[in-house]
C-alpha cells in the first residue's frame, strides 16, 4: 500500500509525494486550493519503478508553489 506524504513549507508552498508525479501534483493543488495555472511546479524526484515495471519502490516528489 502506497502512502502519500505532504509537507507544508508555508501557506503558499507544499511538497507532496505519491505513486506518480501527476498524482503528487493533484494532491498538492488540492491542499493549496489552487489551479495548475496559478502555481509553479518542480519535479524533485520521479517515481522509481520496481522490477518489471511493478509498483515503484520510491515515491515521486514534487514542490508546488503559488505564483507571485
Amino acid at each position: 500500500m502506497e502512502h502519500n506524504r505532504i509537507n507544508m513549507i508555508n501557506k503558499d508552498e507544499i511538497e507532496a509525494e505519491a505513486k506518480t508525479a501527476q498524482e503528487a501534483i493533484k494532491i498538492a493543488l488540492s491542499k493549496l486550493g489552487l489551479k495548475k495555472t496559478e502555481v509553479q511546479i518542480s519535479i524533485l524526484r520521479e517515481e522509481n519503478k520496481g522490477l518489471f515495471s511493478m509498483q515503484g519502490t520510491k515515491l515521486a516528489k514534487v514542490r508546488v508553489k503559488k505564483k507571485l
